[in-house]
């Protein structure tokens, strides 16, 4: 049964990112099957993501994306340091922001409203919310309206824009070799497994990438990474990001929904902000400062930024630094803050 829905899902997803790409759309085999994977859930279509896409996608994406850093990007995105850091506070500031705005107005538990609004990881942080006993219902709808909009909203709005830009960055390895490729993703496979038993954070992003960029920066060229097998890395991603939304959720809360939605928008236009002040200050363009910044999810970001040609380095870097401060402070914060309150409270 789990299979006929998994292939139900595969061939809804496959006919929807073809079509998206033969309209052009921007980041047809993303916006595609999550459009139409969303939908089909909540038209109550008996259909499912396949058990380990999500993490077959951003095992391949992790693979593609670290192939970009070479010694000399390497160095190049070192030098900007402090955009780095500067963007992951940004994102604790929005995401406190945004916890008490969803506290105010969507009368949420001060727990759930954080948990909810921390662009950490939706898997994470829910986890990590269960913990502290944040309601997981209501983090996951939140985390996955998140992404939804952020996915959606972002490509298109650049699109729009014109913001496509001429990348100067290349991978470091362009040609593909069928061994290579098999060595390759064998590699990043063990380095995500590993990270996923020490229950790591992104454990199929941030293993496969941290292999594949030590192999680019020590000169190892195996293989590039094929564009068809991007496109079903992204495809698999799209499926699994709108297969998180169950009909019951949203038809039943449409009060906290429309809540979410104003806070991400807002949370959105404040980062757009803040990254323009931020590239000014470090000379970057502005929409790599803005793919950088934003409160989107790590392979979503990054591929927008592939696929846009717009500092693929330096914005995978940001969302990995932002993600990995964001998963290791976000517990001992919540504890301190929690300690202090009941401290003044007595």
């Amino acid at each position: 049964m789990k299979t006929v829905r998994a292939l139900g899902a595969l061939a809804l997803c496959g006919a929807t990112g073809t079509l998206f790409s033969a309209l052009h759309a921007p980041l047809p085999w993303m916006t595609g099957p999550l459009l139409a994977m969303a939908l089909g859930r909540y038209l109550g279509a008996d259909i499912a993501a396949p058990s380990g896409g999500r993490a077959a996608g951003q095992l391949t994406i992790a693979c593609a994306l670290g192939l970009y850093f070479t010694p000399a990007v390497a160095g190049e995105v070192a030098e900007h340091w402090y955009l780095l850091l500067a963007a992951a506070g940004l994102a604790i500031l929005l995401a406190y922001a945004s916890g008490w705005f969803l506290m105010r107005c969507a009368g949420l538990d001060a727990t759930t409203a954080l948990f909810a609004s921390v662009p950490g990881g939706a898997a994470e942080m829910t986890i990590l919310g269960e913990r502290f006993g944040a309601r997981s219902d209501r983090v996951v709808l939140a985390q996955a309206l998140r992404v939804f909009m952020v996915v959606l909203v972002v490509p298109f709005a650049f699109t729009a824009l014109g913001l496509h830009g001429t990348d100067p960055y290349r991978p470091g390895q362009s040609a593909i070799d069928g061994l290579g490729l098999l060595a390759l993703l064998g590699i990043a496979a063990a380095a995500g497994g590993a990270l996923a038993r020490l229950r790591m954070p992104n454990a199929w992003m941030l293993g496969p990438l941290s292999v594949t960029i030590a192999l680019t920066l020590g000169g190892v060229s195996l293989s590039a990474i094929p564009g068809w097998l991007s496109n079903a890395a992204q495809l698999l991603i799209g499926c699994s990001l709108g297969s998180s939304f169950e009909r019951e959720s949203l038809r039943t809360s449409p009060r906290f929904i429309g809540v979410v939605v104003l806070s991400v928008a807002l949370a959105m236009f404040a980062s757009a902000l803040c990254a323009w002040g931020l590239a000014l200050l470090g000379s970057v363009p502005v929409a790599t400062m803005v793919l950088a910044a934003a409160p989107g999810g790590m392979a979503e970001m990054c591929v927008t930024a592939k696929v846009l040609q717009l500092g693929v380095p330096l914005v995978t870097a940001a969302h990995v630094t932002r993600v990995i401060i964001l998963v290791t402070t976000t517990a001992p914060t919540f504890r301190l803050a929690r300690r202090l309150k009941q401290a003044w409270g007595a």
